[in-house]
């Protein structure tokens, strides 16, 4: 009897530590460019290509250190830093190029093992990530660049174990990541996006979340998103690889917010039903009104928080949720007594 095994990542971190909640479940977001372009590689083993990438008088050049180029999954840790400076960034909070962080948070953001296993791997990433050079005349923000950079300028193990696990990680971020963060110049992401087993269906959902996004449909030629996705495939075994990740989709409806078909040479990208109907209750919960008077209610119900950002996460939550709110003011303040005062410790981004 053969087992038909789940196209997804197991959540290895179900029930999480509620002290770290605030932290390992900032809304993930990516960098626009590095997600319009095939910055990373798909492969699992050392990538020791160096490729260029040309698109409508842009370009882009990387090439690997001796660890190997960047991959997909290396991204995580950059997703991580800038959902961290995002979330900060909305309440008012200062950010910094160089960040310190638990390296077990992170882990248990991006999904990742937390055995002695997991922290070497952490350690290859940061390795990756540093020596990964990028030349490219891309726009990020308002800058433009003709000069090599890393991915990140430094990481730094600042505290470690007797047994050789990361306890402290501190990393300076670099001017490209820098800049897309100072630009607001990043998209959210679906959480799911770290269940995602196979590299190509990362990739995939990246270009969609990019260049569909709230649109109907996005279609693209199968040679365009073969280059998109920095594949090193041929064009027919890149077609069998797409046709399986759809295939499977069909069957175990994995891929998160976007379904792919293939039509002649193009692949067609439209939001899925689950999108559709988040769109619409979002744009509902967009509409409530909440009477000028609940706000000064609402600092005293949260003391130290900025009501509008609680508003935000209010309205997100309601909408993830799906809530049927009937008193939005009531409800509002409810939510804002749940959350409490403001515990600058356990709330402030470690940086």
């Amino acid at each position: 009897m053969t087992i038909d095994r789940s196209p997804l990542l197991p959540d290895r971190h179900p029930q999480r530590d509620l002290f770290v909640c605030d932290i390992v479940d900032a809304v993930p977001k990516g960098d626009m460019s590095s997600m319009e372009h095939p910055v990373f590689s798909l492969s699992t083993k050392p990538d020791m290509r160096s490729r260029r990438y040309e698109r409508g008088g842009n370009w882009i050049e990387i090439s690997p250190s001796r660890y190997g180029l960047a991959t997909v999954h290396d991204r995580d840790v950059l997703i991580y830093c800038i959902s961290q400076c995002m979330a900060a960034l909305n309440e008012d909070r200062k950010v910094h190029r160089s960040m310190r962080f638990k390296a077990y948070d992170l882990l248990v953001a991006t999904n990742r093992q937390t055995s002695g296993r997991g922290y070497e791997l952490l350690k290859d990433a940061l390795r990756r990530l540093q020596g990964t050079q990028i030349e490219t005349n891309l726009r990020q923000g308002n800058r433009e660049y003709f000069k090599v950079f890393g991915l990140i300028e430094s990481a730094e193990i600042v505290r470690e174990t007797r047994e050789g696990r990361m306890l402290d990680v501190e990393i300076t971020l670099s001017d490209w990541v820098w800049d897309a963060i100072e630009n607001n110049n990043v998209l959210t992401l679906n959480k799911q996006y770290f269940l995602l087993r196979k590299p190509l269906e990362r990739r995939l959902y990246e270009l969609a979340r990019k260049h569909c996004g709230m649109q109907s449909e996005w279609k693209v030629g199968l040679g365009t998103l073969r280059e998109k996705c920095g594949s090193g495939s041929t064009d027919k075994e890149f077609r069998r690889l797409i046709s399986k990740i759809i295939a499977d989709d069909d069957q175990h409806d994995h891929m998160p917010d976007y379904a792919f078909v293939i039509r002649g040479s193009n692949v067609v990208v439209h939001r899925k039903r689950a999108m559709e109907e988040h769109a619409v209750q979002s744009f509902l919960v967009a509409a409530l009104r909440l009477d000028p008077d609940t706000y000064a209610l609402a600092r005293g119900a949260a003391p130290g928080w900025d009501v509008h950002h609680l508003e935000s996460e209010w309205r997100s939550w309601v909408a993830d949720k799906g809530i049927a709110v009937k008193d939005a003011d009531r409800h509002f303040l409810s939510f804002c007594r749940n959350r409490g005062p403001y515990d600058e410790q356990r709330s402030s981004l470690r940086s």
